[in-house]
């Protein structure tokens, strides 16, 4: 049987993506950034939702320009958006010179001898090809640093013979509006660009950056997680949808007495006779092990919680306060969705929604909606 026969996916756990709530999460950015022109960072295929599938239907919003992580990504998504302006945030790594251009994919150029490889192979094609210069402002990461910035200013011929698109650089800290360093790095951003010999547009606005207030937006927005419903500010209301819903199935019900363990190494003993639901999805599937005992599924209406150890392909879940008739086998209980958002799940595993996202397992039957997109989005 294929993934799609059926009887194949009646016995599989699902995940369902909206991708009308993406449609719905890019307006929002847009009407909040009042006029300043919005990419989409599809990087890590999409941030687990599908770089194919996300890429065409923010095009059709109106966006234009996209970045990935890795040159493989960008190859890999270019058919899907073949007239996009699509960035490759890892910079150019010797020897893929021609690969960038043969796929029209722009570099963000991360170092001085990344920008003297480029010109020179732009000089023997004859012209002067596209790319993204990236400076550090304080991540201490990737792009320019102070060492690397004072020895360009001193050579700014260096400059010459890129078509040069965007002076960037990269929020640390931006999830935290009240963390210094934000005005830091601001400060240092606008300084860098005072001091270029030569005008360019700049990004510097990641999704929380956006929230930061029309100084950190200049002429190009790069959200990346907002688009998936991540919340843009740590502690804040979330103003984004979550457009992924993934549902379990439950493969049996038991019944365990008081004093009874659950799961690997007995770490959770029944404190009175409880309905146990066995549930498709461990941590092969993306659901972390640091969910155990700490994380919930939503069924019924109800928060139910992970109890026991999550295992690789199995957790199981106290149903005690259900309704017999709402938790039966074969039925679907929410694991991560608008009831348990990523966020959640995260907040109880000590991590954060990206990594839940970004590890979304290839067990489950994907199914894609596009639900619809009112003129204007609440």
């Amino acid at each position: 049987m294929t993934p799609t026969d059926p009887a194949t996916e009646a016995a599989l756990s699902r995940l369902t993506i909206d991708l009308g709530a993406v449609r719905r999460n890019y307006r929002r950015l847009v009407d909040r950034l009042d006029g300043v022109p919005c990419a989409g960072v599809v990087k890590a295929d999409g941030y687990g939702l599908g770089a194919a599938r996300v890429a065409p239907v923010l095009w059709d919003e109106g966006c234009r320009v996209f970045f990935v992580a890795t040159l493989e990504e960008a190859v890999r998504l270019r058919p899907a958006i073949p007239h996009a302006t699509l960035c490759c945030l890892n910079g150019l790594l010797p020897g893929t010179e021609a690969v960038l251009v043969e796929h029209g994919i722009v570099p963000v150029l991360n170092a001085l001898e990344q920008i003297g490889r480029w010109r020179s192979h732009g000089g023997r094609l004859g012209k002067a090809l596209p790319a993204i210069l990236h400076v550090d402002t304080g991540m201490n990461r990737l792009g320019l640093g102070d060492d690397e910035w004072e020895r360009l200013l001193q050579t700014p011929a260096a400059l010459d013979g890129i078509d040069w698109r965007y002076l960037m650089s990269h929020l640390a800290a931006a999830d935290e509006p009240d963390h210094p360093s934000n005005a830091r790095q601001l400060a240092r951003f606008q300084q860098i660009r005072q001091q270029l010999p030569r005008r360019m547009k700049a990004s510097f606005a990641n999704s929380s950056g956006i929230f930061l207030g029309p100084a950190y937006r200049f002429d190009l927005a790069r959200p990346g997680i907002a688009l998936y419903g991540g919340r843009p500010a740590a502690g804040a209301a979330n103003p984004m949808e979550c457009p992924v819903r993934i549902e379990g199935r439950i493969l049996q019900l038991r019944t365990v007495a008081a004093g009874s363990a659950v799961g690997y190494a007995a770490t959770w003993i029944a404190p009175r006779e409880s309905r146990i639901a066995t549930v498709a999805a461990g941590y092969a599937d993306g659901y972390p092990r640091r969910l155990s005992g700490a994380g919930s599924v939503a069924l019924g209406g109800r928060l139910c919680p992970v109890v026991g150890r999550v295992s690789m392909d199995l957790i199981t879940v106290d149903v005690t306060d259900v309704p017999p008739g709402e938790a039966l086998p074969g039925g679907l209980v929410e694991v991560l969705g608008p009831s348990v958002t990523p966020d959640d799940a995260a907040d109880a595993a000590g991590t954060i929604g990206y990594e839940l996202l970004t590890a979304l397992g290839r067990r489950y039957v994907r199914h894609y909606v596009d639900s619809p997109v009112p003129d204007r989005v609440p």
